[in-house]
This record gives C-alpha cells, sequence and structure tokens, in this order.
C-alpha cells in the first residue's frame, strides 16, 4: 500500500522559488530539509517566525555541536525561504554566517625535509642541468665567447635550423631562477 503525503502550500512555493532560479536538484533537497529542520525546532510553520526565533534556532544549531559548514549550510536555507518565498526580509536580516577557519596545509618538519633534500641530489643536479640549457649556459663553451649578434644566422636564410633568440632579459631572468632554486634547494648562494 502506498501512501501518499501533501506538499503543504510554503513548501511547493520554495520550491517553484528554487526551481525557477535555477537551483540544482541536491540544493533544493538541501533548503527543504534544512526548512524542515527550522520548523521542527520551532514546532509551527517557518512563516510564523519572529526574529527572536531566528536567533534562538541560531544558538541552537551552535549548541548542537554542529560544523561550522554545517550550521551556515542549514541558515542558507532558511535565509532563502525567508528572503524569496516570504519576503521577509528583516528575518533573513537576522540570519549570520560564521567564517570558517583557515586550514593550514600540513607541513614537512625540518628533519623531513632534510631527508627529502638529501634523496634529491641527482634530480638537482638534474634541475639545474636543464635550467642552465634553457638559459643557453650548456650550449656554451667555456673556451670561446657566446657569439654577437654579427655571427648568428638569419632564419630567412636556413629555413629548416632552428635559430638562437635573442638572450637578454629573458635569459637573466631565467637565470635569477636557478640561482634562488639552487640556494633553497642547497642553501647556498653559489650553487651555480
Amino acid at each position: 500500500m502506498r501512501t501518499t503525503s501533501t506538499v503543504s502550500p510554503l513548501r511547493q512555493r520554495m520550491i517553484e522559488d528554487m526551481t525557477a532560479r535555477k537551483l540544482e536538484p541536491h540544493s533544493q533537497r538541501s533548503h527543504i530539509h534544512s526548512c524542515r529542520r527550522f520548523a521542527e525546532f520551532l514546532k509551527r510553520s517557518p512563516d510564523t517566525a519572529t526574529a527572536d526565533d531566528v536567533r534562538r534556532f541560531q544558538l541552537y544549531l551552535v549548541e548542537s555541536g554542529l560544523s561550522i559548514g554545517n550550521r551556515n549550510r542549514i541558515m542558507t536555507g532558511v535565509k532563502f525561504l525567508f528572503r524569496v518565498t516570504l519576503r521577509r526580509h528583516d528575518l533573513a536580516a537576522e540570519i549570520y554566517h560564521l567564517k570558517e577557519p583557515q586550514k593550514l596545509p600540513l607541513t614537512m618538519s625540518p628533519d623531513e625535509a632534510e631527508r627529502l633534500l638529501s634523496m634529491a641530489g641527482s634530480l638537482r643536479d638534474h634541475v639545474m642541468l636543464c635550467l642552465g640549457y634553457g638559459c643557453g649556459w650548456a650550449s656554451r663553451r667555456r673556451d670561446r665567447p657566446a657569439q654577437s649578434w654579427r655571427h648568428r644566422q638569419r632564419a630567412e636564410d636556413h629555413p629548416d635550423r632552428a635559430v638562437e633568440g635573442a638572450q637578454g632579459p629573458a635569459c637573466h631572468a631565467a637565470a635569477r631562477v636557478t640561482v634562488i632554486a639552487a640556494t633553497v634547494v642547497d642553501g647556498t648562494s653559489n650553487a651555480l
């Protein structure tokens, strides 16, 4: 045997308001659940609520040990009911949300960082070589200076060859990044 429950006119109006605003089904269920919880706390219809009722409900949620995220979620549903469906902006203004504390990322202890860096020795050398090559340092021989602009080949003359680009500010910026990376990894400023 199947039982059918009737939907109150207030709930039906709220569902229509949420549908008109294209709220997702999950959000709609959450808002309805929040308003049902508020009505159970009041032991009457939410459209008869007063500012003191809203205040007491918020205190009740805090005292019940709910997390800040759950408390804010419930109050968002109740606020939708007051602001949109009932157009009771005075009661919606009574609702406040708590700011969730920012969670700090897990960090490594100095001992763990030291172990990680000691394992990354070959990786460090590989990174430094890659950065040096990218800056043009590794491609230059120490016994001859870098070619001047007069000795560079023009792209029009040899379209199949790669042409060396300008080694100006971009190279210098990459060199600074390399030195900083070496300082962080090696702990010295003269790693290169």
